[in-house]
């Protein structure tokens, strides 16, 4: 009986830890510090679903711009160009990286400058795990990639 009243206990406990499992994880979130007065920025991160099931990318909105869209660059005819995508498909277990010179998210019509070493919110939203908010890190202008900080 004792045994039983301890395993409930223990379950009930892993429950709500269980059921806040993310998933969808997003690492290394971050932009490019822009110049004041710019109108345009872009979120670079990894995702990974972790559900086991497929979902896919298909949104996102942050505080600093008035629109943010999903987009990819393309080389046209040597002509490098972005354009807008519906959703990005995410594999169960596989990580998917958005980065400059790929798929990303472009933020439009900044409200603010992105300043390096500040941060902000993205919402991301996805057709089943439903929306996640992660903190973006502005890294210098020019930046390829997110700056490893020390703890």
């Amino acid at each position: 009986m004792v045994k039983s009243a301890v395993l409930a206990s223990l379950l009930l406990i892993a429950s709500p830890a269980l059921a806040q499992t993310p998933a969808i994880q997003v690492q290394d979130a971050w932009a490019r510090a822009t110049a004041a007065g710019a109108h345009t920025g872009a979120v670079y991160l990894t995702l990974t679903d972790t559900a086991g099931s497929a979902d896919q990318l298909v949104g996102a909105s942050s505080p600093v711009a008035g629109m943010a869209e999903l987009h990819e660059t393309v080389n046209d005819h040597g002509v490098m160009r972005m354009r807008p995508v519906k959703a990005l498909p995410l594999v169960p277990g596989k990580a998917m990286t958005l980065k400059p010179g790929a798929y990303h998210i472009m933020l439009m019509d900044l409200k603010q400058q992105l300043k390096d070493g500040e941060t902000f919110p993205v919402t991301l939203n996805f057709e089943k795990a439903g929306s996640v908010t992660a903190t973006v890190h502005v890294e210098k202008a020019g930046a390829m990639g997110p700056e490893m900080k020390m703890p």
